[in-house]
Formats: C-alpha cells, sequence, structure tokens
C-alpha cells in the first residue's frame, strides 16, 4: 500500500511479491483504478514541488526538492517520492514531536515517576512504574490522538512490556 502510495514500480513490486512484473502492474494499475484520489494526490503534490521547489507539511515545514525538474530518470523518481512522501511522513513526525512536548510538559508538571526514553519513528518508549501504568497509558492516548485537530481521527496503539521486544 504505502510503496505503491510513494511511487513504488512494478519492477520493486514483484521484487518485494515474488510476482512477475506484469502481474505487478495489473496490482498497480489496479489499485489506482480503486483509489483514482491516490493518483491524484501524487499528481498535484509533483506538480506543486515542481512548480515551487518545495513542498511543506501540514504546519508548514518545507522541505526542498531540488532534483525534481532533473532529466536524469532515476533523481527525478526519487524527487517525486519525496515530493510525495514528505507532506505525510513529514507531517507524521510533526504531530509526534508536538505530542512529545505536550506529555513531557505534563509529566513533569503533574510529577510523574514515567520518563520518556526515546522515540522511534511513529511511536514513544517510556519507563512507566507500574502504579502509574492506567493513568499514564489514558494520558499519553489523551494527548496523542488528540495533538492537532484533523479530518481523519488518529488511533493509538499502546503497549506495555519489561523491555521493548516484550512490548511488540
Amino acid at each position: 500500500n504505502f510503496g505503491i502510495i510513494y511511487g513504488m514500480g512494478a519492477r520493486k513490486l514483484s521484487e518485494e511479491l515474488e510476482l512477475d512484473n506484469a502481474t505487478a502492474k495489473k496490482y498497480i494499475d489496479s489499485y489506482y483504478a480503486r483509489y483514482q484520489g491516490v493518483q491524484n494526490y501524487r499528481q498535484e503534490i509533483v506538480e506543486k514541488a515542481r512548480k515551487d521547489g518545495y513542498v511543506t507539511t501540514l504546519f508548514n515545514r518545507r522541505r526542498y526538492v531540488p532534483e525534481i525538474n532533473q532529466e536524469q530518470p532515476r533523481l527525478r523518481a526519487e524527487a517525486e517520492r519525496i515530493a510525495v512522501n514528505t507532506p505525510i511522513q513529514g507531517t507524521a513526525a510533526d504531530l509526534i514531536k508536538m505530542a512529545m512536548i505536550n506529555i513531557h510538559d505534563q509529566l513533569k508538571r503533574d510529577s510523574w515517576k514515567t520518563r520518556m526514553l526515546m522515540q522511534v519513528h511513529d511511536e514513544l518508549v517510556l519507563e512507566v512504574p507500574e502504579d502509574e501504568a492506567d493513568k499514564i497509558s489514558a494520558m499519553i492516548r489523551q494527548e496523542m490522538e488528540t495533538v492537532h485537530p484533523l479530518k481523519v481521527p488518529l488511533k493509538v496503539d499502546l503497549n506495555m512490556g519489561r523491555n521493548w521486544d516484550e512490548a511488540h
């Protein structure tokens, strides 16, 4: 799904799924036929990037894509992938950082023993005393799901374990 959205071609999809190129191309064509908005979104973002030389996240953080008008197909395709990916992944990065700030402030303000240890992509790892687990879970879910109003609701999965591996 994400590979196609970000511009994965039939060759790469065929390698990933261990299919022949023709079948992979049919998958991609079927995907775009079913989800026409995805193709339209891709085209709009790439056209805007060609015109402006950059793309932005929801919060107007810019990422310049100077290779977007390159004549070399490989460089241009990579720039197009970046242009399509950045508004989505960049906005997700902005959102989690905003949530981290809110969570940190609340942990400090309310004198919790819980400590935020690290961020890994779209997840946070915290060290939580057992007696705080229920209340901290509710607070974290609230902060992460309501960090910014969006048309599509953010949903958070919470897991616990004695270590990161166990939590997965």
